[in-house]
């Protein structure tokens, strides 16, 4: 068992488990990178203390809709602390859970701003933001005890994966918890719905374009896309 598997598994509370994961060190390479971003912040930055560490999930404690994206921003939730949060990603995300009544207000711009998420929660399969926001394949497997024993104590009906990286990560944590994965595994795509079983609990991911500016700013994924498939969460988390 790695250091990781142990410090997840031990976690008995959601407070214990953010307390253990800003402490990991596991990933050499994203360690080196987001202390590098932190000593060297972009000019609107100056000046800012960077948190720099792994990045805890963000949101409802008991959530029944989960968003589960890529991995912390090097000068967004790396700066902030707080997951799609400082960027535009996180606002893009977070207005469209105003708008479907999951958020208390429309912007998400540092760890203080008074957000609040009922009803929904922010995750990553990947804590550390990682050179190029491209993780290897390595560090997503260090990486996902965080993620597995998140997903064991939020209990969440309802995944919304945000692109092909973390539909193939979580898929993959959910595998390893038991739950029924087919093979070969369902593609990522926009709008894809796939139901899992394990025992007598059914869990249901909800494919998303990524709500990276690459996304929003060429109108691949546009507001009115988030907006449909977080409709069709909490349609399916209430069923």
């Amino acid at each position: 068992m790695t250091d990781v598997q142990a410090a997840s598994a031990a976690a008995g509370s959601l407070d214990e488990l953010d307390a253990a994961l800003v402490e990991c060190r596991a990933c050499p390479r994203l360690v080196a990178w987001r202390e590098a971003v932190a000593a060297a912040p972009r000019a609107a930055f100056r000046g800012q203390t960077y948190w720099a560490r792994p990045v805890p999930g963000f949101g409802d404690p008991h959530a029944p809709i989960m968003v589960v994206g890529l991995a912390p921003a090097a000068h967004g939730a790396n700066r902030t602390g707080r997951m799609f949060t400082g960027d535009r990603s996180g606002d893009f995300l977070v207005a469209a859970m105003h708008r479907a009544g999951l958020a208390n207000q429309p912007v998400s711009v540092s760890a203080d701003d008074g957000l609040v998420l009922t009803g929904i929660r922010m995750t990553a399969p990947v804590r550390c933001a990682p050179p190029a926001n491209v993780p290897t394949p390595e560090e997503r497997r260090t990486c996902a005890p965080w993620l597995g024993r998140e997903l064991e104590l939020v209990r969440p009906r309802v995944l919304v994966v945000l692109g092909g990286f973390g539909w193939q990560a979580v898929l993959t944590t959910l595998s390893e918890q038991g739950w029924a994965v087919p093979r070969p595994r369902p593609a990522f795509g926009h709008g894809a719905e796939l139901t899992l079983t394990r025992d007598d609990a059914s869990l249901v991911l909800v494919g998303c374009f990524h709500v990276s500016q690459q996304n929003t700013f060429t109108g691949r994924l546009t507001p009115a896309m988030l907006d449909a498939v977080l409709a069709r969460a909490k349609e399916l988390a209430n069923e």
